[in-house]
């Protein structure tokens, strides 16, 4: 089953750098479990960055330690499964495992959150700066 992203999560993904569009829809040809981009997915001001580090959900405070959402460089996602938004570890796993196929695929390096060590951010990728 081939899924789409909606009109909504495309608007989402606005201003962000085109190797994520493509990655993105790609991955949505070879994921088994449909996903979106939520709220904060995309681009986000410096402004926005400070309130997620403020409520705890970023480790960026988006002046000192500038996210790669800011620079169009990353991108969320969340799983959609049964007809609402899933956060499950092994909803986004399977998730992530068809984008980082994709991005494989089109020869882009990109990391997954889920990967890493000292913070796990499941929902979360970002292009490797060269």
């Amino acid at each position: 089953m081939m899924f789409k992203l909606s009109a909504k999560s495309k608007e989402r993904l606005e201003g962000v750098d085109p190797r994520i569009i493509e990655i993105v829809d790609l991955a949505l040809t070879i994921t088994h479990i449909d996903f979106g981009i939520p709220g904060d997915g995309g681009i986000r001001t410096a402004e926005r960055q400070l309130e997620l580090y403020e409520k705890g959900v970023s480790k960026c405070d988006g002046y000192n330690s500038k996210s790669y959402h800011q620079t169009g460089l990353a991108f969320d996602v969340y799983a959609y499964v049964d007809g609402k938004a899933s956060w499950d570890r092994g909803h986004l796993t399977s998730v992530a495992a068809a984008i980082l196929q994709a991005a494989s695929q089109l020869g882009y390096k990109l990391e997954w959150g889920g990967l890493w060590d000292l913070f796990v951010d499941m929902p979360h990728f970002q292009l490797k700066k060269d």
